[in-house]
Order: C-alpha cells, then structure tokens, then sequence
C-alpha cells in the first residue's frame, strides 16, 4: 500500500481509481466489509483501490469540544491495519478550517475531481461534504454524471451496522468487556507508549513492572482494571520483538497510594532493561476489577492468583 500525506504535485495517476472516504477508526469488521465492495470493484474494472480519509480527525477541527475526541486507532496505527486489507493507496489528507469551509461544488470539482480523477466513489447514503455539509449522495451523483464517474452507494443498512459497531467498541473497551470489542473489532485491542521510570515497588514484590506513558492523548484507554494481554517490545530504530504474555493494571493503584492513574504491564518471564522502548500491549481479557489491599503481602497474594487467571486465558488465545 502507498500513503500520500500530500495533494499537489505529490500524487499519482491513478489507474480507474475506485474511491471511498472516511476516517476508518478502528478498521473494524464493519469498515471491512466496505473494503471489500472496494476491492470487489477494482477488480471488476481493473483499477486500483484509493482510501482518502483525513488527519487530524475532522471533529478535532469542527467540533466545538475538540478534546472530547476519542480515537481506537491512532494514524499510524490505523495505517497499519489498512496495508493488512491489501488496499492499493491510502491519502491523509491534511484536514483544516480552509479545508472545511469549501463549498460542496469545490469539495468535488477543485479536490475529488481534480487530484483523483475516479472511476467509481463508493460512498455512505449519508455522505455529507461541503461546508455546512451541504452536499448529499444525490448530490454527488450528480456532480459524478456531469465529470464522468460513478457513485455508488453504501446501503443504510451496513453504515448503521458501522456506527453501531463503532460505539460499542468504545462502550465495552470503557467498561472492561474486552470479548465484545474484540469481536467487533475483529482483532485484540491495542495501544502502545513508551516505557518510564515509576516508583520500582513492583520488583520488591516479585512483580515487576513496565510503566506506559501514551503520548496520544486522543487514543482510548480502556477503563481501569487488571488484564490479560500480549505485548511487543520495540528498541528505538530497531525490529518490534517477539510477543510476550503478560497482565496489565489500569488505574490509580489505591493499595500504593490511589493518586495518579497509571498504566503498568507485567511481562511474564522477563528481565531485560527496557526504559525508552516502545511497548505495544494487546487487550485478551479482563481479570478483575482495581481493589484496594491491605497491605503488599495481601495484594502480592492476589497478583499470583491473577498471574495463574492470565495464563489460563491467555492458554485460550
């Protein structure tokens, strides 16, 4: 898959380019069935498959509360899971107020038209583009018989199974059903940070931990709680390792001190200094909830008991 970050001058010349937008967060089951109307349509033409979606996300841009933006996939991320679908080319485009305050005619003729000259757009019965989202599906249609391409549609049926399945994957990720984002999903959750310093009092009761910090303040952290996850590790500038069982604690650690919200992973059968690295940490199962101890021997008690749980489940995986 090829990325564009830029229009002019920067693109190719698309071969009957058969085009869809949207933000894909998640690059979830439902996005995937429209991955494959794309694809199913270039083949059909022999043309190649072109996803424009646009960074930072438009509601960041638009909305009057921005920082209520809360993403399953960070660019990168996101990037990633579309090269797994085989698609030929992927535009981000830089999303801006000059961006969004065109007209619904330039929106089409003075970008879609002129930088993507496309064959087919496949594109929601509830598309909306232009400022004011002025523009509609009947809309383009129009536009597209007047430049030369078609539109078709994405029924109703299947955005609505999209925008379902969007919200409960953020609904369950926040109230720790990790099985039902999972499904809907189609993979393990996942997130990545980097690895920091915290206070060490993992290592002097035999559970060592890797503390995250997550640079994306947009990305979704799933609600507090212990998990069973896998994680990769990844040096600065080197190759993303194998992958390592572990558990997970999200929250504020009330048996230490219940202040600050932290996010710490227990690697299995692993003591290599890893401070500076990238890990990457994939949601399996949810153990339990944050309980405060009475004292490290109590909370060290149950850490051999969830450890036992984690491998159980992870066994599964």
């Amino acid at each position: 898959m090829k990325v564009h970050r830029e229009l002019a001058g920067s693109l190719p010349e698309f071969k009957q380019a058969v085009v869809t937008i949207g933000t894909f967060d998640g690059v979830h089951l439902g996005h995937r069935q429209i991955l494959s109307q794309l694809k199913e349509e270039a083949a059909r033409i022999g043309g190649e498959t072109v996803i424009i979606t646009f960074h930072p996300h438009p509601r960041k841009i638009i909305s009057s509360v921005p920082g209520d933006i809360k993403l399953l996939n960070t660019l990168p991320e996101k990037i990633a899971l579309l090269e797994k679908e085989g698609i030929d080319h992927l535009v981000v485009v830089p999303f801006d107020h000059v961006f969004a305050n065109q007209t619904a005619e330039e929106y089409v003729k003075d970008f879609l038209y002129r930088y993507f000259r496309p064959h087919t757009v496949i594109i929601g019965y509830d598309h909306r583009f232009g400022k004011g989202r002025e523009g509609d599906y009947h809309l383009m249609k129009t536009y597209g018989e007047n430049l030369g391409f078609e539109v078709k549609e994405i029924s109703e049926q299947l955005i609505n199974e999209i925008v379902i399945s969007s919200t409960k994957i953020r609904r369950a990720l926040m109230e720790n059903e990790v099985d039902t984002a999972n499904e809907f999903l189609g993979y393990p959750y996942f997130f990545e940070g980097t690895v920091i310093e915290g206070n060490k009092l993992g290592r002097t009761i035999g559970y060592p931990t890797a503390n995250l910090h997550v640079a994306s303040e947009e990305k979704l952290i799933p609600g507090d709680g212990v998990y069973a996850v896998t994680c990769t590790t990844r040096p600065p500038g080197g190759m993303q390792s194998v992958a390592y069982k572990g558990m997970m604690n999200i929250g504020l650690r009330p048996t230490v001190d219940g202040k600050k919200r932290v996010i710490e992973v227990n690697i299995f059968d692993f003591d290599k200094d890893i401070y500076g690295q990238t890990l990457q940490v994939h949601l399996h199962s949810h153990l339990r909830g944050e309980v405060k101890f009475n004292g490290l021997d109590a909370l060290k008690a149950q850490l051999e008991k969830d450890k036992s749980l984690a491998t159980e489940k992870l066994a599964r995986h």
